[in-house]
């Protein structure tokens, strides 16, 4: 069914829970790949719940409906030298599908969000307001233009990363930022794998403001041969390149070599590593971890050592986001990414493998029993009859 206004959705779903039918929420369709694999009865699309309904460059503010593609969005604000600071990720690279198809919505609706997070925040982070109807057929709005319009419960924590499970979109409302004047990229090349971590996460104390910190071994990008770690300094030319000499004087007796990508191939990195592509271009499943920093390694050594057929990997967030690409499996290999993770407190979520295998074991990591009571009031409180992305995150709803 075509959703082309709120009072579409909530006949949609006021029937839906008449008639307990599930129903999966699809804008363009490049995320119907994420999350577990698990068919709905009816397809409610948000293609038509399209535009741009508010837009003040001078308040850094945007509001559009759910279904409007991400790139017109881009387009228009970098008309005005803005941007959307968290880099959201295309999916394309990782699950197929044309590149640069997302909508605003899908994007809100699985937090979305790149490299500069680690500095910036995530998608949820900048999201301000939002307009949606609930599993239960009820409209709904929260927040609105400013930061500090937020009342009562900020919701939209709750929605933004929910993958449609809560509540059907139709209008978001998000802070833009200014685009710096200029970018580079400083890579400190030739370090030992656990070296190099060591010397981002030392980057990231600095006072360099260094907004991306990612470390990539040998052969993931660049045509190097050695391991890279890679660090993006934004704003105007003069503090970038007194930032960048700070950081090659502080670590000048490192070991490593240093080299700078300029603005047009730092970017070019960057949107590689946004879009997760040097594990995207093997054949395999995906894995994305999250771990503290300083555990990223010894996560990545538990998975070798437990013999994991470990096919490229590399870290974001100076150690702290894991992307690894593994050969196929029935299991994924998830008792081993698992049991790695939990010995360090952090999570691992199942982004690329076939149906049956999203189908059969949990994508999402395990919850605690008291979160995942919580998590279940939550979904309840929303959609009492589970009638939205009936499976989509929770086997059980």
């Amino acid at each position: 069914m075509e959703i082309r206004d709120a009072p579409d959705a909530m006949e949609a779903l006021r029937a839906a829970n008449a008639q307990d039918a599930s129903c999966a929420i699809v804008g363009a369709g490049s995320k119907a790949r994420l999350g577990r694999h698990a068919p709905q009865a009816r397809l409610l699309s948000t293609r038509a719940l399209s535009g741009v309904t508010l837009y003040e460059p001078d308040e850094l503010v945007l509001s559009a409906r759910a279904g409007t593609p991400l790139i017109e969005i881009e387009a228009l604000i970098a008309a005005q030298g803005q941007r959307l600071a968290f880099e959201p990720m295309d999916h394309a690279p990782l699950l197929g599908g044309a590149p640069r198809r997302a909508t605003v919505g899908g994007m809100i609706a699985v937090n979305a969000s790149g490299p500069r997070r680690i500095k910036a925040g995530a998608a949820r982070d900048h999201l301000l307001g939002f307009r949606c109807v609930t599993g239960r057929g009820e409209e709904v709005k929260s927040g609105g233009r400013v930061m500090k319009n937020v009342t009562g419960y900020d919701l939209s924590k709750l929605v933004c990363g929910s993958f449609g499970t809560l509540a059907l979109l139709t209008e978001v409302t998000l802070k833009v930022l200014p685009r710096p004047e200029t970018e580079e990229t400083l890579l400190a090349i030739g370090l030992s794998e656990a070296e190099s971590l060591s010397l981002l996460r030392r980057a990231s104390a600095t006072p360099c403001e260094v907004c991306s910190l990612t470390l990539l071994p040998p052969g993931a990008a660049l045509g190097l041969d050695a391991h890279a770690a890679a660090l993006r300094l934004e704003g105007p030319e003069i503090s970038v390149a007194a930032r960048r000499d700070d950081l090659i004087a502080r670590f000048s007796k490192s070991g490593a070599r240093f080299e700078i990508l300029k603005a047009t191939e730092s970017a070019a990195l960057w949107a590689r590593l946004r879009d997760a592509v040097p594990v995207a271009e093997h054949a395999g499943q995906v894995w994305r971890l999250s771990v503290a920093p300083t555990d990223g390694f010894s996560v990545v050594e538990r998975i070798r050592r437990a013999g994991a057929p470990l096919l490229a990997h590399f870290y974001d967030w100076a150690g702290g986001l894991i992307w690894l690409c593994l050969a196929s499996a029935p299991d994924a290999h998830a008792a081993i990414i698992r049991e790695a993770v939990d010995a360090h407190g952090g999570h691992a979520t199942l982004i690329r493998a076939d149906e049956e295998t999203r189908a059969t074991i949990e994508v999402f990591h395990p919850q605690p029993a008291p979160l995942a009571a919580l998590t279940r009031r939550v979904k309840e409180s929303f959609d009492p009859l589970h009638v939205l992305e009936r499976g989509r995150m929770r086997a059980e709803f």
